[in-house]
């Protein structure tokens, strides 16, 4: 991302890590802070010598700017900036640039080549578009805290910004998908030169991350259940303490590898019962273990 300048206007985690994975590839972040209240990462989390470690973790690479954009004059710099810039990443309620004089309308006449990333809890258009929305939010009307814990106990929320994270990385490789348009996808004989306007909200990439769970909703009316640290796709998968009174996790995404798991735990007999299902279904299985249908 070398040459490639950033204007960092979000704030809290999603859209700033967003532009810190941008950074940290070596594009030019220019980070732009309220100059009285600053960004609200800077008071989260633990500290070390009255440094915020979080905000040392979202910040770096980033060059800090004080600057009130709701001002007219602030606007204006603003502008200016963005001649210059590539990516623009802000994280307002939907209808706050708008209403500073700053749409995407009004940033694309200073620079039609900009891209300009914007993230919200519930995008920029629809019923709840006005409503102010954090990664929590998303994470309970996601399904995610309905599917996770144990089955007799609550829905669970991780303890640490997952939605937020996920929308992160989905904008910063939305942000790069725009600039390879712009820059390689033809118009004629020469690259477009357009910048787009990306609209993430923090619910969607989550709701992607939960996989087939939508369509098999839709498709067969099943609402997944909590099964702790199970898994309904595959077995023996879990937490398991040792003898020693330390913990391993263990996950068997395939058959071969759960009947290795299954010898080394001294449960031989386990793949030899499996091993008699295949044959009964058509199956020959070999003395090493590979299987082939007699049909």
């Amino acid at each position: 991302m070398a040459g490639i300048r950033v204007i960092d206007c979000a704030t809290v985690y999603a859209g700033p890590l967003a532009c810190q994975i941008l950074g940290d590839f070596g594009a030019d972040v220019i980070k732009i802070e309220h100059p009285r209240l600053g960004d609200a990462m800077r008071g989260h989390g633990r500290q070390k010598d009255g440094v915020p470690l979080w905000w040392k973790m979202v910040a770096r690479n980033k060059r800090c700017v004080g600057l009130d954009i709701s001002t007219s004059e602030g606007a204006a710099i603003l502008l200016e900036l963005l001649k210059s810039a590539d990516v623009l990443v802000e994280s307002f309620r939907p209808g706050t640039l708008e209403r500073w004089g700053l749409a995407p309308a009004r940033l694309h006449e200073a620079n039609p080549s900009l891209v300009i990333v914007r993230v919200s809890g519930f995008g920029q258009e629809g019923p709840y578009a006005k409503r102010p929305g954090f990664g929590t939010l998303a994470e309970a009307m996601s399904g995610f805290a309905a599917m996770t814990g144990e089955p007799q106990g609550p829905p669970t929320l991780p303890p640490f910004g997952l939605a937020d994270g996920i929308a992160g990385i989905s904008a910063a490789a939305a942000a790069v998908m725009a600039l390879y348009h712009r820059d390689s996808c033809r118009e004629g004989m020469e690259p477009s030169g357009k910048g787009q306007d990306i609209d993430l909200s923090i619910l969607e990439p989550l709701v992607t991350v939960l996989g087939p769970s939508p369509s098999i909703y839709d498709q067969l009316g099943e609402i997944p259940q909590r099964m702790g640290n199970r898994s309904a796709n595959n077995a023996p998968r879990n937490t398991y303490k040792t003898a020693d009174g330390s913990w391993v996790a263990i996950s068997t995404s395939a058959s071969t590898v759960a009947e290795r798991v299954m010898v080394l735990v001294g449960h031989p007999e386990v793949t030899t019962e499996r091993c008699a299902i295949l044959v009964r279904s058509g199956f020959q299985v070999g003395p090493d273990g590979l299987r082939t249908a007699t049909c």
